[in-house]
């Protein structure tokens, strides 16, 4: 029974040592902020979305009349 124990707890010790010898290699971190960063700033493109939701619609419909091809639209594009 203590043969087991010891190697159990070789095996563990091992592991652990595994496991923080890979959790301290730096590969990978600039993808990860690059990945955060990237988060960040679709965050702030939806945010602007929601906040001028009306006026990029109105600026949408007016452009749309504009490319209409019916000479009875008037042209406003809303700029």
């Amino acid at each position: 029974m203590t043969e087991l124990s010891i190697r159990l707890h070789g095996f563990i010790v091992s592991t652990i040592a595994s496991v923080m010898t890979r959790a301290s290699d730096e590969r990978g971190q600039d993808l990860i902020e690059y990945a955060m960063l990237a988060g960040l700033i679709a965050l702030a493109i939806v945010g602007a979305g929601f906040f001028f939701k009306d006026s990029i619609l109105k600026l949408a419909q007016g452009i749309g009349n504009c490319i209409d091809f019916n000479n009875n639209t008037a042209c406003n594009p809303g700029f």
